[in-house]
């Protein structure tokens, strides 16, 4: 049975009687530990630069040419918190249920609460770190509106949210470093996990420049390294986001939660051609003002503006009234899929809705008319200030449509279609953010822990800097205090050589194939399984399908990939080769588990589980649990079942309406 070690007690003490109660780390043996941390995104560059600063060695690691690379930079919308600032009735608690409802009852308790509580923290934090966060007219923090929730607790930069933090969390970083307290390592990207006596106590890296293997030594690993949409192919991941740095844990012990779960949003830029090789994302932040809709008529090819009020369908505030158009990621993507299935898709492709700002320019503008005391403004003179007051809050996305489409955004609807985004599922961790592996973290979205089968907007930076700044110091204590007479194990250590041999052997084994397909190739052949089978809705017999077309791909890549180059070098192709082979096995995982898990729940919709009017039909009765894969052997897996259970909050039906 899978312990968890949530605390006992009551919701709201738990993580303030566990922090009163875990072991703690003298300044003296502090400096004796030496931590990894792998990936520098947000939850890794805050991880780093906390631990460092409380005075553990730290040494960090990211395969980009700089920390500040990392995929967290290119968040859009927000950070959710629940400092109540605007006075609309959001509490921690109110953050904690949002979660939980939006996440369709598969989350954990305890986890959640916790994320609600530090969330004030961050935006703390941040703020003394110097983010510059957008702020009312009185220089107070500004808020706004996301999906799955009725209150405006969403801090944001612009459109640049994630880039501001993720400077912040460099910074931070970045002193260490000069301190000398952390160890930088760039261009380094870890292909193994070393185990000794059954604690992780180092990884093995592959220098992306010089192509050596590199040993390192750690009392303990943290995982920060995101998460695994690109299985898909075209997601609105950077095309170097990858599963390798988990999956090579999870091949040594480490189980995999829930890896079914995945993200579609709903506000991407709708794909154009079989050329491309990335999607991109248009911010959910955009929603807080604009309107979906579709023509009323199916196979309308009338230009926007020239459909009139009366035969537009506003399908969201049409079918979920008391959200409207910010109804939780997972519901919104599906209609607008119902609406393009159903013949009502617009633009050449038919795979697409229009996202609107006329209304929105149009109320803004005579808002800033009445500032000015301009009395019968005209249509122009609204559109015109309209426009300005959008172009703060938004400007850098319509720029970047406009950009990206050759359309201007303050003229004419948007054209937004789902696509993959985030990974719920990810390495099963306990509270203390540990996985099954002793000494081995996980933070941020490469772990399960905290959303569910759906991740609210705006949440996600919020994990990675709750994880990274004010959980990890803490757990990893508890850990760490039984280890300060743990000298440091040289990493001639036979398992070191065994590991750093088997790793050798996988690139030698790739780059003498020699065949006639290309990686990327291949990976385009997978994500097309992935999107068809095990996407935005999923049924037993195309699952069935996915496993045997992923198993006979597998066949192939190992029998047929084409590498050129060699290993000792910098050599991109091999770097991209070795992450596709993880993809494929993770996404045979992703298939076993979608195929097990017999309900809809999130964002995971089976087709044969919704109730009549097509929303996601859960079985609290059969699976109410976190499914923990352990790999036995290559290509079998054996379940584990984290039974959740919910003292606080009732699980029901979700309705948005």
């Amino acid at each position: 049975m899978l312990d968890a070690k949530i605390p006992e007690g009551k919701l709201n003490d738990k993580w303030t009687d566990y922090k009163g109660h875990c072991k703690l780390v003298n300044p003296t043996n502090k400096r004796k530990l030496e931590i990894i941390v792998v990936g520098t995104g947000l939850a890794g560059a805050s991880a780093a630069a906390s631990l460092a600063e409380l005075g553990y060695k730290v040494k960090a690691y990211c395969f980009q040419d700089s920390p500040r690379r990392a995929h967290s930079i290119a968040a859009q919308g927000g950070i959710n918190a629940a400092k109540n600032y605007q006075n609309d009735g959001d509490s921690v608690f109110r953050l904690f249920y949002d979660t939980i409802k939006g996440g369709d009852y598969r989350s954990r308790e305890g986890n959640v609460h916790r994320l609600a509580e530090v969330s004030t923290n961050i935006i703390d934090q941040c703020v003394a770190q110097g983010v510059p966060f957008a702020r009312e007219y009185g220089g107070l923090l500004s808020n706004r509106s996301f999906g799955g929730t009725q209150v405006q607790r969403t801090f944001y930069a612009a459109g640049q949210t994630g880039q501001q933090l993720l400077i912040g969390a460099y910074q931070a970083l970045e002193r260490q470093v000069a301190l000398g307290n952390v160890k930088m390592y760039t261009r380094h990207e870890m292909l193994d996990v070393v185990v000794i006596d059954g604690k992780a106590r180092g990884i093995i890296c592959r220098n992306l420049i010089t192509g050596e293997l590199e040993r390192f030594f750690g009392h303990a690993v943290l995982l920060c390294t995101g998460g695994y949409g690109n299985v898909f192919y075209l997601s609105t991941n950077a095309m170097g986001c990858n599963v390798t740095a988990a999956w090579k844990a999870h091949k040594k012990g480490a189980y995999f939660g829930n890896p079914c779960f995945t993200q579609i949003h709903p506000t991407c830029i709708p794909v154009s051609g079989e050329y491309q090789s990335k999607l991109t994302l248009m911010s959910e932040s955009l929603r807080n003002d604009g309107r979906i809709w579709v023509p009323k008529k199916q196979g309308d090819n009338r230009p926007p503006n020239e459909i009139p009020e009366e035969e537009r369908d506003y399908y969201l505030e049409r079918r979920y009234p008391a959200f409207g158009n910010l109804v939780p990621r997972d519901v919104a993507s599906r209609a607008a899929k119902e609406r393009c299935d159903a013949g009502y898709g617009v633009g050449s492709s038919k795979q697409a809705v229009y996202l609107d700002y006329a209304d929105a320019i149009k109320r803004y503008g005579k808002i800033e008319a009445s500032k000015h005391n301009l009395e019968n403004p005209s249509s122009e003179e609204i559109k015109r200030l309209g426009d300005e007051v959008v172009k703060e809050k938004y400007g850098n996305l319509f720029d970047m449509y406009e950009k990206i489409t050759g359309e201007n955004p303050y003229v004419v609807p948007m054209r937004i279609y789902p696509a993959v985004h985030y990974t719920m599922g990810g390495l099963w961790v306990d509270y203390e953010l540990q996985t099954t592996v002793p000494g081995l973290y996980c933070l941020g979205e490469a772990n399960f822990s905290d959303h569910g089968a759906n991740r609210l907007g705006a949440s996600a930076l919020m994990q990675g800097l709750a994880d990274g700044y004010f959980v990890i110091p803490y757990t990893i204590g508890n850990f760490l205090a039984d280890e300060i007479r743990t000298k440091e194990i040289p990493t001639t250590h036979p398992a070191f050589e065994e590991t750093e041999k088997a790793v050798a052997e996988r690139l030698e084994t790739l780059i003498n194939i020699k065949g006639t397909e290309t990686v990327e190739s291949l990976h385009k052949r997978l994500g097309k399984i992935m999107w068809d089978k095990c996407g935005m809705a999923r049924n037993a017999q195309g699952l069935k399908e996915a496993i045997e077309e992923i198993r006979a791909l597998k066949k192939e890549f190992w029998s047929n990939v084409k590498i050129p180059g060699a290993i000792n070098e910098m050599n991109f192709e091999l770097d991209k080769a070795g992450r596709v082979a993880d993809f494929i096995e993770l996404g045979e995982l992703m298939c076993i588990d979608a195929l097990e898990r017999n309900e809809s729940c999130g964002g995971h919709f089976r087709e044969e589980y919704q109730t009549e009017e097509g929303e996601a039909l859960r079985d609290d009765n059969n699976f109410m649990y976190v499914a923990a894969w352990e790999m036995k052997n290559d290509g079998n897996w054996e379940v584990h079942k984290e039974e959740l259970h919910y003292d606080v909050v009732h699980p029901s039906q979700r309705s948005y309406k």
